[in-house]
């Protein structure tokens, strides 16, 4: 059979018709009218008064922490359950990170362990220059109290929601709350403008600052002159089309993903051993990816037999991320933990969820899981 892939694009109309109309009329470069009507309509969305449309959500992180004066030597604290673009671009500036375990009750960083340590830093006159706080699978973070710290010792939070399009906490959604939030547009995402991203926030000169530096900081003048060194990350007008059409369906291709993790949900329910990932009481989850947990004492198998028995059937699935505290190219990062990631990691599996996957589909990997037992 075809394969079945973990999460694959969903394309629907909308988008091919906004980038034939970006062929049209010849604005094909990182210019052009779907930029500036992606950003204004996905600052709507999350609620955000400002929103730079980039070439990833990497691109997006390494500008939020430049502006947010991260240099060399600093320490900038950052989740450990997540993938490797969250930390990548702290050491793009000669920071260090510090990397922070997750809470049980949603897989994201710990309040009280990111307070505990913030507060340990800032009483040895080693206050971090900022905090990566990373939403993770969809499901937003515990953010009021962390935020609540930073502010009070001047610490910038960016929020790294490039997991989270669509979901919720309390009143408001992932990516906003904080000085700068990053979302990423990549193929595998809520929304995909096959690869691109977002910086959003409420701060005007952030916004300002990071359109300028995206689009190699050239200066005002009829001549191309430069004082500062910028970057090639603006978005083209074509993605940014695709974006579009993509940003319409986004409730939609949420409820989606949303129902499958409710199917996985039900078919699982008395397996021995099984754990579907928690959603937190603060907010909805996006359930961008279903994730689950499998304790081999209890279910005699690993998520590992789970993983190849699925490939031998041509289904997709992955490990959930590897901690970056346990990543070999960090293996000298300062780590402040309680083995939750660890635990995660070592028993957690993410099961094919995309917002384009059939019914059908879906009962074959639940039917290829059930077999096993």
């Amino acid at each position: 059979m075809s394969r079945i892939y973990l999460s694959a694009p969903d394309i629907g109309k909308a988008e091919q018709a906004y980038v034939n109309e970006a062929f049209a009329t010849n604005w094909v470069a990182p210019v052009g009218p779907h930029i500036d009507a992606f950003e204004k309509e996905f600052s709507q969305v999350v609620g955000t008064k400002y929103a730079v449309a980039l070439s990833s959500g990497t691109a997006a992180l390494h500008l939020a922490l430049r502006l947010a004066g991260v240099t060399t030597g600093d320490e900038v604290l950052c989740s450990s359950l997540t993938f490797i673009a969250s930390a990548a671009p702290i050491t793009y500036l000669g920071a260090h990170p510090v990397f922070i375990d997750s809470d049980e009750q949603s897989w994201n960083m710990d309040p009280s362990l990111a307070i505990e340590v913030i507060e340990k830093k800032v009483r040895t006159g080693k206050t971090p220059k900022a905090l990566v706080l990373v939403h993770l699978y969809g499901q937003s973070a515990d953010t009021q109290p962390i935020k609540e710290c930073c502010d009070k010792y001047g610490i910038k939070l960016i929020e790294d929601a490039a997991e989270a399009l669509g979901a919720t906490y309390k009143s408001g959604t992932p990516g906003s709350m904080g000085w700068a939030g990053i979302h990423s547009f990549n193929g595998n995402k809520i929304i995909t403008t096959s690869g691109g991203g977002m910086l959003v926030t409420n701060d005007e000169k952030l916004a300002t600052t990071a359109r300028f530096l995206s689009t190699q900081a050239r200066d005002p003048a009829p001549h191309y002159q430069h004082t500062t060194i910028g970057y090639n990350y603006r978005m083209s007008n074509i993605c940014a089309g695709i974006g579009r059409g993509q940003l319409i369906e986004l409730d939609k291709k949420v409820a989606r993903r949303r129902a499958h993790f409710e199917a996985y949900r039900k078919a699982f329910e008395g397996l021995p051993g099984f754990t579907m990932q928690p959603e937190a009481p603060w907010g909805k989850s996006t359930h961008w990816l279903s994730c689950l947990t499998i304790n081999p004492l209890k279910s005699k198998l690993s998520a590992e037999d789970i993983r190849l028995a699925l490939e031998k059937s041509n289904i997709e699935s992955r490990p959930v991320w590897k901690p970056l505290h346990l990543q070999p190219v960090f293996s000298s990062a300062e780590y402040h933990g309680r083995g939750v990631s660890d635990k995660i990691f070592s028993e957690g599996l993410c099961i094919p969820s995309g917002s384009g996957l059939t019914d059908t589909d879906r009962q074959m990997v639940i039917n290829t899981i059930k077999n096993l037992f």
